[in-house]
């Protein structure tokens, strides 16, 4: 089949992009035509031909970003110029991807998050005119929906709230939707009505990932650590529900002061910097500034140099120089972080993140030191102190949850699930 995918960026280290990239390989290791339309590539994953750039798609555009901040961040009185504006924006989101679909035979829709989550009004509300009004058959990868983002989609105006509503998730009968944990399904089936099939994040366990070689083997000494030093990495984006205060307190509570903690993510992934001001905070109050290390300057999603000339090591560079990670998230849709450090071989440390870390994951029989309600207790930091120390247990740990792994994470799982999305 032709199928054209829609989504707000790709190429990004976000979940939606990461999952993206990983269904492509899938579908077309199935034998399907991809095509892609996009707001914004930061890599390209298909030919040019089978990419179509349509800037008003991003997230980062002027029309969602004016969207966003009229309806949720700073709302007018009046909300009549922005319910003519989503209007008129809208049809023009439907009119230009009718286009792309006739002009590139689509058979099949495939809507990355973008019908699901009003983080692009816009380009949600044209996506639903466009399938009410041509029928096409189209398959919903929901990833997330506003009623788990707590106040983010909170909005003064009813009609705005309307819209939300009636729009994210698409709610059309012919359209199929794809949910990444049980949570997502009830609650789906609960609100609306709509049944949907729960498909896993995965990874590809038939390729290396993460392993140390010729070129991350400086990685450390690039970022400011010592050769003898035991690295954790938090390889996640700067975000306050990753929970990186934890990381940071467990590194202050670990005696062995050669324990060093590596921060990934960027500055730039919190929106107003209050959380990386604060990480800075609580890293200078406890003292902690030769042991808490940001990489971002030289940890990216890939490999490349950067404008002063030095290496850009990947994330899977990271992981091959972690002792363990920390994942500390209150909440998240999935975690791929937990599968991507598993498939690194690499030990990682916890917490019991809701609605699905326990019910989807955790409870396969996974070995890790698994926290509640992000409180460090004595035998929790006991047993993290005795795992980083004995890389003989790393070890052993790495190995037995790389192999479970394999039983519900893989790329096999993936393509079962699309056989039936999609057939």
């Amino acid at each position: 089949m032709r199928i054209g995918i829609i989504i707000g960026r790709i190429g990004d280290i976000d979940g939606v992009s990461l999952e993206t990239e990983k269904w492509i390989h899938v579908l077309r290791r199935m034998g399907h035509d991809l095509y892609i339309i996009a707001g914004r590539y930061t890599a390209h994953l298909l030919d040019a031909e089978k990419e179509t750039h349509l800037p008003m798609l991003s997230f980062f555009s002027p029309e969602c970003e004016w969207e966003q901040k009229r309806a949720f961040f700073y709302p007018d009185e009046d909300p009549a110029e922005l319910l003519h504006h989503l209007e008129h924006a809208s049809e023009v989101v439907a009119i230009q991807l009718f286009k792309w679909i006739m002009s590139s035979g689509i058979e099949v829709l495939l809507c990355e998050n973008a019908a699901a989550l009003p983080c692009h009004l816009s380009m949600g509300m044209g996506i639903k005119k466009l399938v009410e009004n041509t029928g096409i058959q189209t398959v919903c990868h929901d990833h997330d929906f506003w009623w788990e983002r707590g106040d983010r989609y909170k909005t003064p105006h009813q009609s705005v709230e309307e819209i939300v509503k009636s729009t994210f998730p698409l709610q059309i009968p012919h359209v199929r939707h794809a949910v990444i944990n049980s949570d997502a399904r009830e609650t789906l089936r609960t609100r609306y009505n709509i049944d949907s099939v729960i498909v896993p994040n995965v990874m590809d366990f038939g390729a290396p990932y993460g392993v140390e070689d010729d070129y991350n083997r400086d990685l450390l000494a690039a970022i400011g650590l010592q050769e003898d030093d035991i690295p954790l990495f938090q390889v996640t984006r700067i975000d306050k529900r990753k929970g990186i205060e934890t990381s940071i307190e467990l590194v202050d509570r670990l005696e062995d002061r050669k324990v060093k903690l590596v921060i990934t993510g960027s500055r730039a992934d919190d929106e107003r910097f209050g959380y990386f001001r604060f990480l800075l905070e609580l890293i200078q109050e406890k003292k902690l500034d030769d042991r808490v290390f940001f990489g971002y300057r030289r940890i990216l999603p890939h490999r490349g140099v950067n404008l002063q000339g030095e290496k850009i090591y990947s994330i899977p560079d990271a992981y091959a120089n972690a002792r363990a990670c920390t994942y500390f998230s209150t909440y998240e849709g999935f975690g791929n972080a937990f599968v991507e450090c598993v498939l690194s071989k690499t030990p990682i440390f916890v917490n019991n993140y809701k609605p699905v870390f326990w019910s989807e994951i955790g409870s396969k029989g996974f070995k890790t030191v698994m926290i509640e309600d992000n409180t460090l207790t004595d035998n929790a930091v006991a047993e993290i102190d005795r795992i980083i120390h004995d890389e003989k247990l790393c070890s052993e740990i790495a190995e037995f949850n790389y192999e479970l792994a394999k039983k519900y994470f893989t790329y096999d799982v993936l393509e079962e699930k699309l056989r039936d999305l999609f057939h």
